[in-house]
């Protein structure tokens, strides 16, 4: 019977203090050349006053022209003394609490704004589905650049190593690169990499194997995974327990249940323009908290590695019931250290029995105008203005300053539209 308080060894050796995770979550803290800054350090000096077991970055990428914003950080290959000396204070004020540190590693896709670049990698030209314009149409990648995205993940998760991070999460969910190969609605290739959930798993499978040579035994490898895309024709929760069988003789350390993407966003809780499929989440999903508690229950069945869930997560009775049941063996918590970076000290230490929870507060106008609203406009302002709000408290804590829990959906809305087109223009003139 795991508490959130019991420690977790891992198969590669490392031990997690306890079972709450800071999940990863984008920062938006690079400097127009993609470096890791001072704000990292500041940011992640304060989560680790706050008593996690594990920190996982936000997107690393491995392709600076592949990001998912512009203040990504982006490592792809051998860095100079300077890059390697922020990296490693970034990676020495998220240890200062006694966590395990992973960088999350990516590369966007097709997911890449158009301000980024206007024609990104993908497996197929399939372009989003979503209205605004923000993302180009994709090119298909060539047999020699999909090779050249495995080496990339190796030699950016073997930098990460040199940096001072115990682990690599592999960012295989939330409909970027990875994840976009393993969906038969994006992949329409005839190729080794297309096709049959064999070959559009390959990729993942192979870059899993070129990290873990790159880095070693006892360097932790994660992955996350969407339990399914929630998208018709899109990657099934069926495929997700084939590819997790895969995994078990991939060798990683922990694997992520996550599910959804830009199109279909139901790793933030929210539903998409379009229908979903019929692989909903679940009422007894929603009652215990967790968006993904009960495909991770399923997973459970077929993993032999630990799991880890993230997504709504709010009280200490339903953290503890999951951990409990099997279903998972680690928390991840994302939004509730936006606003209070400490929450999960306060949970481990019986201060609170509950995270804080702002969901409440992030709507405009009366109910009609809310998350169910029919009006795809105002769904898109709620949606991607509570996200904004959420990254805007990341930028506030990395310059040094409490959180803003005034700011409304709408200002945040504006300033974080604002704010990430001067990134974006910055970026361009950095070049």
């Amino acid at each position: 019977m795991p508490s959130l308080s019991e420690p977790l060894r891992l198969p590669c050796g490392q031990v997690l203090p306890n079972r709450l995770a800071k999940a990863a979550m984008t920062e938006g803290l690079g400097d127009p050349f993609n470096r890791a800054t001072e704000r990292h350090v500041k940011l992640y000096r304060r989560w680790a006053a706050g008593g996690l077991g594990l920190m996982l970055t936000g997107n690393i990428q491995i392709d600076r022209r592949h990001l998912e914003r512009p203040g990504n950080v982006a490592i792809e290959g051998k860095q100079t003394p300077e890059q390697m000396t922020a990296l490693k204070a970034w990676t020495s004020a998220a240890k200062a609490g006694g966590a395990q540190v992973w960088a999350q590693v990516s590369h966007a896709g097709r997911q890449t704004p158009k301000a980024v670049n206007p024609t990104p990698s993908a497996p197929s030209a399939v372009k989003l589905a979503l209205p605004g314009g923000q993302f180009g149409e994709p090119r298909a990648l060539t047999g020699d650049e999909i090779q050249d995205i495995v080496n990339r993940f190796a030699r950016t998760s073997s930098v990460a190593r040199e940096a001072g991070f115990s682990g690599v999460q592999i960012h295989s969910a939330h409909g970027y690169l990875l994840s976009e190969f393993l969906s038969p609605r994006v992949n329409l290739r005839t190729d080794e990499w297309g096709g049959s959930l064999e070959n559009r798993a390959r990729l993942l499978l192979e870059t899993i194997k070129a990290v873990r040579a790159a880095t070693g035994s006892d360097f932790a490898i994660s992955v996350k995974l969407n339990s399914a895309d929630f998208q018709k024709g899109g990657f099934t929760n069926e495929e997700c327990l084939k590819v997790v069988d895969w995994l078990n003789g991939a060798g990683i350390d922990l694997l992520e249940i996550s599910g959804g993407n830009y199109e279909q966003p139901k790793m933030a809780g929210l539903a998409g323009i379009e229908a979903a499929s019929e692989e909903k989440v679940r009422e007894s999903t929603r009652a215990r908290e967790a968006y993904f508690i009960d495909y991770a229950a399923a997973i459970s069945k077929v993993a032999r590695m630990p799991l880890m869930v993230t997504g709504g997560f709010r009280t200490r009775a339903g953290m503890e019931e999951a951990l409990t049941s099997g279903a998972t063996h680690v928390i991840g918590i994302g939004r509730p250290l936006c606003g209070d970076p400490l929450a999960g000290k306060r949970l481990l230490n019986g201060e609170t029995q509950a995270l804080p929870s702002y969901e409440k507060t992030l709507r405009i106008g009366p109910g009609w105008l809310g998350p169910n609203s029919p009006l795809s406009l105002f769904k898109m302002i709620n949606g991607w203005g509570a996200q904004g709000w959420y990254c805007l408290q990341l930028i506030r804590m990395g310059d040094g300053l409490d959180p803003d829990l005034r700011m409304s959906v709408l200002q945040a809305f504006q300033r974080y539209a604002s704010g990430e087109a001067a990134a974006a223009k910055a970026m361009s003139r950095a070049a």
